[in-house]
């Protein structure tokens, strides 16, 4: 029968429960021992490069390297429990050690793209003022600039090879070394990630010292990770997520798909980045959670790096952005071979076209059901039920959770009444670091408002209309037209910039930037190199168009939204 206040149950399994209560695990480091226990030798993280070349760790290696490191945190580098450990790296062997590591130290995640230039992690350290850093030897060049105006007084380096067999790993640090130069001299006092290992045994041998004492007394209203995101108002600031938020939408997805998972036996592809909410929850804690094996893909572009992946192991889950599924479907290897093994791929970070969800079922035979989220609601909102897709939507709410769509005067409007998408559920963050004001921007009691404007049909499907802020998504990753436009202004010969979102058939949407110079000379790609110098690749403007002025309101404020409804077909100043 169905629920007038929440129609969407009556779509759910009958072993599905609407409301799941409470949380399984006290906090994440229990939940992490007990899975542990359960699958013991069973393979939990294989990394596989490019050529085949591969390293795998089992579910109790993981379980006593993590203890390791977890020891060495709090015994060695002195930290406590609460204290910020920031993690910088790919999808390697190295992340869920450090991850792990850290939350069984009692200690708090803070995820960081490794792409970031310098600059950008600098404005994420003053902000979340981490005691420790990990991160990949590729990328520890970037220390001294990024620490300079706050200093990080542990710094940890790990390798993407780090423990692989000798001979893979030996190959790979002198291709790094010697033939790619990727690995610079690191010019920070630091400690290697295996020594680092090492003293925490010798700790633990020594002290007998038990890793549970760390964390017995963190609750699930305790913060576990600190994740960075613009949120809903462009200014980049950390969603404090809790080990219960995380736990709970574990089992949220979980209790959503149950039936279609087969615990100790899927294996998930995993190429979207771990430091980013989607696959930290969905793929990392959620399948590590079921005792599945994880295939870490380093690096997914280009394309032809997930090829061994799909060759070498017996694929049968994988989550994705449009652009990976877009870009895999038109890979000849992929149409020659697809997987045999697939049950269902997941979707999410930006709309899923239809056209490649079609193609995509027409190559593969499986559906790819897309879902919602946001960093701050940890992140899953909603997704399409198994064999209940329907197009052009973002699917139902997953249990334990009400959507509704908010109109201007703050309340909750009738089914099929378009506003702002309000999210209610145990996911929902604790709310800001250290910005209580952004917080009550964005909270409406227990409702997050969550900034994007949508509908719910009769049955509770959501669909998306538009965005209620000027956010850029590329590739499922959000772009602040602010930051970029801040970056272009520091340019000398720049006079005036905007910044907005256009269509883009490969990722979706891209940064399209308007400039009016004060020097003729000034050309696309000396611009595009100099944001280069500032920014990760995916927030430099794409495209580049001068202009002798730039629309502005009564009181001079820029306004994108004319710049937004100009004909995006336009010609582009290349």
């Amino acid at each position: 029968m169905k629920n007038p206040d929440r129609p969407w149950t009556a779509l759910y399994g009958p072993d599905v429960r609407a409301d799941i209560g409470a949380p399984s695990y006290r906090n994440l480091p229990d939940l992490i021992h007990s899975v542990a226990e359960t699958y013991g030798t069973a393979k939990a993280f294989t990394c596989c490069l490019p050529n085949g070349m591969n390293g795998t760790l089992s579910f109790e290696q993981i379980n006593e390297m993590s203890d390791a490191l977890a020891v060495y945190l709090r015994e060695v580098a002195g930290l406590s429990a609460g204290d910020r450990v920031a993690v910088q790296m790919p999808n390697c062997l190295g992340f869920p050690i450090a991850a792990f590591g850290i939350l069984k130290a009692g200690c708090v995640l803070v995820n960081v793209n490794p792409l970031y230039t310098a600059e950008e992690m600098a404005k994420q350290f003053e902000d979340a003022e981490p005691h420790a850093l990990i991160i990949v030897d590729m990328f520890a060049d970037k220390i001294p600039a990024a620490t300079r105006g706050h200093p990080v007084p542990n710094v940890i380096i790990t390798r993407v090879a780090e423990f692989f067999p000798a001979m893979p790993k030996g190959i790979v640090g002198l291709v790094q070394k010697y033939w790619d130069r990727s690995v610079k001299p690191i010019e920070v006092p630091h400690i290697r990630l295996p020594d680092a290992l090492d003293a925490g045994r010798g700790h633990i041998a020594a002290d007998r010292i038990e890793v549970h004492g760390y964390h017995q007394s963190i609750t699930t209203d305790d913060i576990a990770v600190l994740q960075y995101t613009g949120g809903t108002t462009g200014v980049p600031k950390g969603a404090m997520l809790t080990h219960g938020n995380l736990i709970l939408n574990t089992e949220q997805a979980i209790e959503l798909f149950g039936g279609d998972l087969d615990k100790g036996r899927e294996v998930i592809l995993t190429a979207l980045p771990l430091y980013h909410i989607f696959a930290f929850t969905v793929n990392f804690m959620t399948f590590y959670r079921l005792g599945a094996r994880n295939i870490l893909i380093p690096n997914p572009r280009p394309l032809s790096n997930l090829k061994r992946a799909f060759e070498n192991y017996r694929i049968t889950w994988m989550s994705g952005v449009n652009t990976l599924f877009n870009g895999l479907s038109h890979e000849l290897w992929f149409l020659d071979s697809p997987p045999r093994h697939m049950k269902f791929a997941g979707a999410g970070g930006m709309a899923l076209q239809s056209s490649v969800a079609a193609r995509w079922r027409e190559i593969t035979g499986t559906e790819v059901m897309q879902g919602y989220g946001l960093t701050e609601t940890s992140p899953v909102v909603t997704f399409e039920p198994p064999g209940k897709t329907r197009a052009g939507t973002i699917g139902i709410p997953v249990p334990s959770t009400e959507v509704a769509c908010f109109g201007d005067e703050g309340g909750p409007l009738p089914l099929g009444e378009t506003g702002e998408i309000g999210v209610r559920g145990p996911q929902v963050m604790k709310g800001y670091w250290k910005k209580p004001d952004e917080t009550a921007k964005v909270m409406n009691g227990a409702w997050f408002l969550t900034g994007d404007i949508g509908v719910m049909d009769d049955d509770g499907y959501v669909r998306i209309v538009d965005r209620k802020k000027d956010l850029v998504c590329v590739s499922g990753f959000n772009v602040y037209p602010n930051e970029v436009e801040d970056v272009l202004a520091a340019h000398p010969a720049v006079l005036d910039a905007a910044v907005i979102g256009v269509p883009d058939a490969s990722t979706g949407e891209a940064v399209k930037a308007f400039i009016v110079s004060g020097d003729p000379s000034l050309d696309a790609d000396a611009l595009r190199a100099y944001c280069k110098e500032h920014l990760t690749g995916y927030k430099v403007p794409k495209q580049v168009e001068f202009r002798d002025d730039l629309p502005k309101s009564n009181v001079g404020k820029t306004l994108r939204k004319d710049l937004r409804a100009e004909d995006p077909a336009r010609p582009a100043a290349e």
